[in-house]
């Protein structure tokens, strides 16, 4: 399983012209599904996200939580990021899992961050998605489970 995570002020995803997901202060994360992911790498990510320590505290350090600050996640599935870019100039992607396993175990993320008692908005799995957001800092970080 791989993320990559925004720290944004805003974020939203459109599909056909239509918001489909839209968050506030939070993370957007572009999260990506190898074949040998299960449920226990999708629980590693998840606390690893929510644990992570990446919003600043009053005297501008990182040192808070997107709990801690009742940040908000938009999750986006996005299969590009088990690209192999080795051979040639047009990317592979057999690194990815198969749609149907990789739309279960976007869904179990969402449902896990969920479950932790976050805000969680998504784009729409297989779509073609136009992404918005205002990276806050710019802060991006690239997570691997």
């Amino acid at each position: 399983m791989r993320a990559v995570l925004q720290r944004v002020s805003q974020a939203r995803v459109l599909v056909s012209g239509e918001e489909v997901g839209a968050i506030g202060t939070g993370w957007a994360i572009f999260l990506g599904i190898g074949p040998e992911d299960d449920e226990a790498s999708a629980t590693r990510l998840v606390d690893k996200i929510v644990k992570l320590r990446a919003f600043e505290d009053s005297q501008g350090k990182m040192n808070l939580s997107v709990e801690d600050v009742g940040g908000e996640l938009l999750v986006i599935s996005q299969f590009t990021l088990y690209a192999d870019l080795s051979h040639g100039r047009r990317p592979s992607f057999v690194g990815a899992a198969p749609p149907a396993q990789a739309e279960v175990l976007v869904t179990r993320v969402v449902d896990f961050f969920r479950a932790r008692g976050l805000r969680v908005a998504t784009g729409r799995f297989g779509a073609l998605m136009d992404v918005e957001l205002t990276n806050h800092g710019p802060v991006t970080f690239v997570l691997t489970a």
